[in-house]
């Protein structure tokens, strides 16, 4: 399903069979620059596409540079990019391999073309992405916008193409990152996150606008919220507001929905309804509070809200909000709801030592290793 969004000139995708093809129209018609971040680079169809693509267009004359992360591209080949190379393409992977930082990792995704189009949300470039979301590939969200935003965008790739390498300079890490902001429009709000000191720009404006929210909807894959978040979510349930969770049945990281599943009993006993999606795995992100929606690459997780490189639109357009709540409409037709009834049968003494475990692996050890890493980069 794609909407159009009347007003910011702007377009929500819901399928990779519907995303794909507009960026690589989007690379096509570009003439003078192309920037192209994400997570992971597969090869395969859909991988040889976009470089076929990028390589035209470098032909043409237009400025190509594509950035993936080191960790999450790894199994793709350097050789993958001769083609690219030859015809004066760059491509830089996001902080090179070593075991001493190997937790700060670049999660974002985002097409920037001409500084004039730009596509940010989950997709990574990878054929499980390349579907329906429900007869085949994964379920997954993403965002077109055209106009202002897009330049801002084109910046925040510029930074972080730069600092690709991760070679930091004495106590730069000490201070606040310029990957780490909030950048304020007319109606809209640019969150820039990443490790270091500094509140997560990204949890910040949450955190504010679930302050005195009524109606919260939130899709996410990977779903392990902060104390705080929690708490914010369990008193909206509790004071007569409707908080809604669209959370995955499936998923790719098993010890990840394993740690979701250990917050439910208490979400569950506050009113929050939870709704897990069946057909295929989940990994779009999608936050709605009151007549707000957030949209990007970042998840609801320790990860994201805490160690990853994440880049996040928070949107005030009334049209943008409405057509985002008919796509979680339309998505939560095919979840099953988890009842507090059906949940507290559901478990037993296994089941809870593995909820348990999980959560402390994620919430407790992962930070705590990736933080001593960053603190080692300083």
């Amino acid at each position: 399903m794609q909407l159009e969004v009347p007003g910011v000139n702007g377009k929500w995708f819901c399928t990779g069979h519907e995303i794909f093809p507009a960026m690589l129209l989007a690379i096509e018609a570009a003439q003078k620059s192309v920037c192209l971040e994400t997570y992971i680079f597969s090869t395969g169809p859909l991988g040889d596409r976009f470089r076929d693509a990028l390589v035209a267009a470098r032909r043409r004359g237009v400025s190509v540079r594509v950035l993936i992360d080191a960790f999450g591209s790894y199994s793709l080949s350097s050789s993958f990019w001769r083609p690219l190379f030859a015809v004066g393409g760059e491509v830089r992977r996001f902080n090179p391999l070593a075991l001493n930082r190997l937790g700060i990792r670049d999660h974002r995704k985002l097409l920037v073309c001409d500084e004039q189009v730009a596509f940010v949300g989950g997709f990574n470039i990878a054929p499980q992405y390349d579907g329906d979301g429900v007869t085949c590939g994964w379920c997954d969200l993403g965002l077109m916008l055209e106009g202002p935003l897009a330049q801002r965008l084109a910046e925040s790739f510029e930074e972080m193409f730069q600092r690709a390498d991760f070679q930091n300079k004495p106590l730069v890490g000490r201070r606040q990152p310029r990957t780490k902001r909030i950048l304020v429009g007319r109606r809209e709000k640019l969150l820039l996150s990443g490790p270091g000191l500094g509140l997560n720009p990204i949890k910040r404006s949450l955190r504010a606008d679930l302050r005195h929210a009524r109606s919260v909807q939130i899709m996410v894959g990977y779903f392990l919220p902060t104390w705080r978040l929690r708490r914010q979510l369990i008193r909206i349930a509790r004071a007569g507001g409707r908080v809604q969770l669209i959370l995955a049945g499936k998923s790719d990281v098993w010890i990840s929905q394993l740690a979701a599943r250990s917050l439910y009993r208490r979400l569950l006993k506050a009113g929050v309804e939870i709704y897990e999606y069946q057909p295929q795995v989940l990994h779009a992100k999608l936050f709605i509070v009151d007549d707000v929606v957030y949209a990007g690459s970042a998840n609801l997780d320790q990860r994201s809200l805490n160690l990853n490189y994440e880049i996040m639109l928070r949107l005030e357009e009334r049209a943008l909000v409405d057509q985002a709540r008919e796509v979680f409409e339309n998505t939560r037709r095919h979840c099953a709801q988890v009842t507090r009834g059906a949940w507290r049968k559901s478990r037993n003494v296994w089941s809870r030592f593995k909820q348990q475990t999980a959560y402390w692996l994620l919430v407790r050890l992962d930070p705590y290793l990736a933080r001593r890493q960053w603190r080692g980069l300083l």
